[in-house]
């Protein structure tokens, strides 16, 4: 079973290890700024989000709120509140965790019953405190999207995961501290808005929130069956499930068209989160060489595009920051995001830009082809010529229908009786706001 595609962009570069000495001595580049570091990644944020010396043991309790003043809300979110909440690890023993987040009122006066709820899952911002969503704003193609859900008269709910704004390390794109973080604030948020919020709720995310929706849709009814979740929207889809030993459909080859400095923005953030987590009394860091330590300490206090413009800039890559691997790490790594199965309870709609050589194409494929083999009920619908960035405020033309149509107890068509695999990625289509 091969692992996450962003782990393996570059999983056979140890058998260019030898050519790659050979080359010539790479450019002279500057110096790396120097910047006080952060260990796993902590600090930086407001007081807020440091846990009370009493925390409560029980999963998706509220621990406080406070409005966030000073960021730039969508045009239709009345007023926003972050919030600190009790969930669990989803790393090694289920320990209470303490977790952050955020939520988003629509502007007027909240139906009989309350405003229905669209869990969003964000994409990947970092594995730094300082990339919590709830602390550092939206993207404007996040910002717009979510308008588009504010806009239609859903309150959105808002994780930041487990080790985001919060102590310790950020499980990168592993499903159950993600899910555990999820539902838990579902939970919360409901306790405390009971007159505002309805428990009828959509998860919704991209990229890697896109496998964060997933993941929580699994566990909720093992998990959190007191949720009432009737659907997922999830768009760039960035996950694995497990699969039967001869499934329907065979999976894809796994492509990517990312350039190396974007891909060793995303290994770092894998190794600095998610492996770190699983081994956080090992030295992970031990087979970098002086570029990847470099990056470490870049991701630990910087987001995601000062990576890509750090990796881009010096000139930074797999093969050039790692001298080896760890078997057993990326073994460990490989059963913590893979779901462990396909099926889930509720219908799920899928958005696929054609053109998105981040994520993949076959790689959404294959998603959508396991959870159609395991009996789910998939939409998928897929964008001609646009990108992992460029197809997310467009799916809400099809998705906010969608679960419109659920709300009314009404399920949009299957794709699955007429699923056939995707072709060569597209070219990007200009012109198209967010397209890059």
């Amino acid at each position: 079973m091969s692992l996450p595609f962003r782990a393996l962009l570059c999983a056979t570069f140890l058998t260019a290890l030898a050519a790659c000495a050979e080359t010539p001595a790479p450019r002279a580049v500057p110096a790396p700024v120097a910047v006080p570091d952060r260990p796993l990644g902590d600090g930086g944020v407001s007081p807020f989000y440091q846990p009370p010396a009493n925390v409560p043991s029980a999963p998706g309790k509220m621990i406080r709120t406070e409005a966030i003043d000073g960021l730039h809300l969508p045009d239709h979110a009345d007023r926003a509140e972050r919030f600190l909440y009790t969930s669990i690890s989803g790393v090694g023993k289920a320990e209470p965790v303490v977790v952050s987040g955020q939520i988003l009122f629509p502007k007027g006066t909240p139906p009989k019953g309350g405003w229905p709820i669209v869990s969003w899952e964000h994409g990947t911002t970092g594995i730094a405190d300082v990339c919590a969503p709830s602390w550092r704003g939206y993207f404007s193609r996040d910002r717009a999207y979510l308008d588009r859900w504010l806009s239609a008269g859903f309150a959105v709910v808002a994780s930041d995961y487990q080790g985001l704004g919060t102590p310790g390390p950020h499980p990168y794109l592993m499903y159950r501290p993600e899910g555990y973080s999820v539902l838990n604030a579902l939970r919360a948020t409901l306790a405390q808005y009971a007159d505002r919020l309805r428990n009828q709720i959509v998860l919704v995310g991209q990229s890697q929130g896109g496998g964060a929706a997933l993941g929580s849709a699994w566990l909720a009814p093992r998990y959190a069956p007191d949720l009432h979740v009737i659907g997922v929207v999830a768009t760039g889809v960035v996950t694995q499930f497990g699969l039967p030993a001869h499934p329907r459909h065979a999976p894809l080859p796994r492509t990517n068209t990312e350039s190396a400095h974007m891909a060793a923005a995303f290994e770092i953030l894998t190794t600095e989160g998610s492996k770190k987590s699983l081994r956080p009394d090992q030295d992970v860091d031990r087979f970098m060489t002086g570029k990847g330590h470099d990056l470490s300490r870049q991701a630990r206090q910087a987001c995601l595009g000062d990576l890509f413009r750090y990796t881009d800039s010096h000139d930074v890559t797999v093969e050039n920051s790692f001298t080896r691997r760890s078997d057993e790490v990326d073994a460990e790594y490989e059963q913590a995001f893979i779901i462990p199965d396909a099926h889930l309870t509720m219908p799920v709609f899928v958005g696929t830009g054609l053109a998105d050589g981040e994520a993949g194409i076959s790689q959404q494929y294959n998603a959508v082809a396991a959870m159609c083999d395991a009996g789910t009920h998939v939409t998928w619908y897929r964008y001609h010529g646009l990108t992992h960035n460029g197809a997310v405020n467009p799916s809400a033309n099809d998705s906010l229908p969608f679960v419109e149509a659920l709300l009314k107890g009404k399920v949009a068509g299957s794709s699955c009786r007429t699923l056939t695999p995707v072709g060569h990625e597209e070219a990007a289509t200009p012109g198209v706001h967010w397209n890059n």
